[in-house]
């Protein structure tokens, strides 16, 4: 395995770009969509329980800002320190990418510690908090603290797999998703409809799978088949390693907690003017948005090594054609996806329920929400691409101003100056949705000459 492996992570700095990313992105692009399942399934499924299936996918649904929540701790340690890790391999400085792997394993450990007991005891106040009826609290309920059971699991596979990634094994950290999502797939149904065990069932299934991703993760990292090992002479947390590692990743960290925060600014608000039915279609509105947002993460993803080696090694003509390789890529893929929602979103919407009310208030929904989604493309792209280059203040800062500055303030100052309240919730993401973009291109591209020229930070 190693010696088909290897040839790929010394090309980095030699090898065709596009043919690169193609080969570092694909898997990882494969990899965050399987990954997707994970929640998607489950809802999928749920939402066409018999009789009780509208309201348990609301319910569901409800749990996503603490799923947000632990997925932002997992990627603080994950997308900090795996740029790190590679901008020591292109200095060839590997025994110090080791080093960054095993305090942000060590890292990832306390916060499972700590997620787990905080979200298990106060889940149900906190969903009560985020939207929750009388009727969807104990469906909400069941399905999260199962899940929140399992947070050590989901804490590895998503903070640990991007050190996997970043040393040119995408095939391997595709993998590490593709088993957890097959094995999800096929206990969903048996759980929820062979033993009977509804959202408990699927909860339970996305757990064990979970698993099984973790302990494959920690048996190539562990094995003799990676670059960066993870060794016990390594866990012992670092400030002078943690440190430049969690100022890096806080601005992934800020990206999704506020995507929590942003949850509940939606739920409520809609709770507020749509009642069951507008959450019920928010929920299948979030999961829809991840198939365009995951793949385009999966799609950065893969550029990321490329972009941080090369920039690590001071190779800027490769930096560049990198990045704006990767950018080209991204706005064809938004464009299409975009294209897609506007012209079939009924398509999207049956794929979650079979509830008739429930699908065409969905469908009128999506075309208000994803109006936008064709800026993500110039949005996620520069972004990604300074935490690469290791940019961690002027990324925390594009971080915020999407989801802080402008989308959560728009959802509750949109509905002031429209009659139709619900209408005027959802257009706030497509209106923050092209304005960040600009914002964020801009500073990018007119910053991008002087990055390279400083050279990486120490």
């Amino acid at each position: 395995m190693k010696t088909n492996e290897q040839p790929q992570k010394q090309d980095m700095g030699c090898g065709s770009i596009p043919k690169l990313l193609a080969q570092l992105a694909i898997p990882a692009v494969v990899a965050q969509i399987v990954n997707m399942l994970y929640n998607i399934v489950d809802r999928i499924y749920i939402g066409h329980i018999p009789e009780i299936g509208a309201s348990a996918l609301t319910g569901v649904g409800l749990f996503t800002p603490i799923l947000m929540l632990i997925n932002a701790f997992a990627m603080l340690a994950g997308s900090g320190g795996a740029p790190r890790a590679a901008i020591a391999m292109g200095k060839k400085e590997n025994p110090a990418a080791e080093k960054i792997v095993g305090n942000c394993f060590s890292l990832l450990l306390i916060f499972a510690v700590v997620l787990t007991g905080v979200f298990y005891i106060f889940a149900p106040d906190l969903l009560v908090l985020f939207g929750a009826s009388q009727i969807t609290l104990p469906y909400a309920v069941e399905y999260s603290r199962i899940y929140i059971l399992g947070t050590v699991f989901v804490l590895i596979v998503m903070g640990m797999n991007p050190f996997i990634t970043t040393q040119g094994f995408a095939k391997i950290s595709m993998m590490t998703t593709v088993i957890g999502a097959v094995i999800n797939i096929i206990l969903d149904p048996i759980f929820i409809f062979g033993f009977g065990m509804g959202v408990k069932g699927a909860a339970l299934a996305t757990v064990l799978s979970q698993a099984v991703g973790a302990v494959w993760i920690l048996h190539f990292l562990t094995g003799k088949k990676t670059i960066l090992q993870l060794k016990k002479c390594n866990l012992k947390p670092e400030g002078k390693v943690i440190g430049p590692c969690l100022a890096l990743g806080i601005s992934t960290f800020v990206m999704l907690s506020t995507e929590s925060l942003l949850s509940v600014s939606f739920t409520s608000s809609l709770s507020k003017y749509g009642g069951d039915l507008a959450v019920g279609a928010m929920t299948i509105i979030t999961s829809v948005s991840q198939l365009v947002l995951m793949p385009l993460q999966g799609i950065c993803q893969g550029g990321q090594p490329i972009i941080s080696y090369n920039f690590g090694a001071g190779n800027h003509d490769r930096v560049k054609k990198a990045f704006f390789t990767q950018f080209k890529v991204c706005i064809l893929f938004t464009l299409v996806c975009w294209s897609a929602v506007m012209l079939i979103p009924g398509v999207f919407a049956g794929m979650f329920t079979g509830d008739v009310s429930l699908a065409e208030y969905t469908v009128w929904a999506l075309r208000i929400y994803m109006a936008g989604i064709f800026s993500l493309g110039f949005q996620i792209c520069c972004q990604q691409s300074f935490m690469a280059l290791g940019q961690a203040k002027v990324s925390l800062l594009l971080a915020c101003l999407r989801k802080i500055v402008l989308l959560i303030p728009l959802i509750f100052i949109l509905p002031v100056f429209f009659e139709n309240k619900v209408f005027a919730v959802f257009l706030a993401e497509p209106v923050s949705d092209i304005l960040a973009a600009l914002v964020t291109t801009i500073t990018f591209l007119t910053g991008f000459n002087r990055i390279l020229k400083n050279g990486p930070q120490k």
